[in-house]
């Protein structure tokens, strides 16, 4: 089937009602949860080939927090989707407001190649659970896992209702001519951007989670041991190829040199003296990005003194060690765009409000943490910068959770999901006024005489 074809088979099939009842969409993501435990040890080698992922990264970071959110869906979902009445307002009585939780219709959901299985299957679960149709492109960069999303997804569904379709620049370009009732993305701003532009054709809405250069704040109030570990944890998961992953570092003056002292502890800690050869670490996904980290890494060796702490590396295994960079400037290569690797900047800061202004003058990043023992600092910080989502005294960990919406702002993104959120971004909210056939209200209805005199003296 061509994919014009197989977006008009899903309509079609949208438009009979099947996909609405609870009892199916329950069942189809039993289905799904079926499928992914049947072929665990296959997700957890396809993450290894594509990224070097030791098992239990991949397990928790791929197919755990998938898991998850499909037992948060069986749990939840009779609530969620139960009509809520409202009161609708003096003119509509006597009646009543509903307002129902409607599928979108046919969603077309693209994914990135950092997190190919997670981030493939965690918003069909949500758009599954919201009664849509989908139409599933993983990313032709991870190979392995895009072949084995693909068989599991045809697999287990019918085409007019799930289909999963590989391939490069080529398909996306024939899947964004098509029309969609929804559309959402995963990567990079560039191609969010081409998105968008298709969608706007159709006025179809969308979401995009894209990503950019998420600060991590180091206060002199800051528990420095775990500060380190916590930040060299959520900068080296994955080797830097996460979207949320801290950026660059804003260390305090007063606690720079000890920190950095700390984040060399916890690299040696976690990888080894020679983390560009450890096997449980993972490696870039490709040629390309592997040279462009070294090429950054390249850059800021040319200074002898800048590099404090790692950036070597190994072509055969596409793995580099973290690169810990001192005295960065704000203008430097290194903080001209998303890194996506494993570079490690530290800036030192004495004044706060220089350092939110900088921050403030920049795209609003997708993520902001901040180490510090100060609470009013931690008020002032959160509530002043604009970013998608983040942590006090930790990093990454406000993905892991389902009871709040994982997203962007601005040039990181627009709309969210995770748990009900995702249950929301996949249905629009479609109000009915219900009225009653044994009375109606004359106040709306002419002649109007002195109704206005009346009625306005109780407003």
């Amino acid at each position: 089937m061509t994919t014009a074809e197989i977006v008009g088979a899903q309509r079609a099939y949208f438009d009979t009602g099947a996909t609405r009842p609870l009892s199916f969409r329950k069942e189809q993501l039993r289905r799904l949860e079926r499928a992914i435990l049947d072929r665990e040890r296959e997700i957890l080698g396809a993450a290894k080939a594509d990224l070097g992922k030791s098992d239990f990264e991949a397990f928790t970071t791929e197919i755990y927090l998938v898991l998850s959110e499909i037992r948060v869906m069986l749990k939840k979902l009779g609530a969620w989707a139960k009509p809520e009445t409202r009161y609708p307002g003096l003119f509509n009585l006597p009646g009543k407001a509903v307002l129902h939780r409607d599928p979108h219709g046919v969603c077309l959901v693209m994914s990135p190649w950092n997190y190919p299985f997670q981030l493939s299957v965690m918003p069909l679960v949500g758009a599954i659970a919201a009664g849509n149709t989908v139409v599933l492109k993983p990313s032709a960069y991870s190979k392995a896992t895009s072949a084995l999303v693909a068989k599991m997804v045809n697999e287990t569904f019918p085409v007019e209702y799930v289909r999963a379709i590989e391939g490069g620049r080529d398909v996306n370009s024939d899947l964004l001519a098509q029309r969609f009732d929804y559309i959402f993305f995963t990567g990079s701003v560039a191609v969010g951007k081409v998105v968008m532009e298709a969608a706007a054709k159709f006025l179809t809405p969308v979401t995009l989670e894209l990503g950019g250069k998420s600060p991590c704040i180091v206060d002199k109030t800051a528990n420095l041991d775990l500060a380190a570990k916590r930040a060299v944890w959520g900068k080296c998961l994955n080797s830097g190829q996460t979207c949320v992953a801290p950026d660059y570092f804003l260390v305090h003056e007063s606690v720079r040199e000890a920190f950095v002292g700390k984040l060399k502890e916890n690299v040696r800690r976690f990888f080894g003296e020679n983390p560009h050869l450890n096997g449980e670490y993972p490696h870039m996904i490709n040629e390309h990005h592997f040279k462009r980290i070294v090429a950054l890494v390249e850059g800021a060796r040319a200074d002898p003194e800048r590099i404090v702490h790692g950036g070597r590396e190994d072509l055969a295994s596409l793995r580099i060690e973290p690169a810990i960079v001192e005295g960065v400037e704000w203008g430097d290569p290194v903080m001209e765009e998303e890194l996506f690797g494993p570079v490690i900047p530290v800036i030192s800061w004495t004044d706060e409000e220089s350092i939110l202004t900088r921050i403030l003058d920049r795209p609003r990043p997708l993520a902001l943490y901040l180490f510090t023992g100060d609470k009013k600092q931690a008020r002032r910080v959160t509530s002043r910068v604009p970013f998608g989502g983040g942590c006090v005294n930790d990093t990454v960990m406000h993905v892991a959770t389902h009871t709040v919406p994982f997203g962007g702002t601005g040039a990181s993104g627009m709309g969210g999901y995770h748990g009900k959120a995702s249950f929301d971004t996949f249905t629009r909210a479609k109000p009915v006024i219900v009225r009653s056939l044994f009375a109606d209200n004359p106040l709306r209805y002419a002649p109007f005489g002195k109704k206005y005199d009346i009625f306005r003296k109780f407003l």
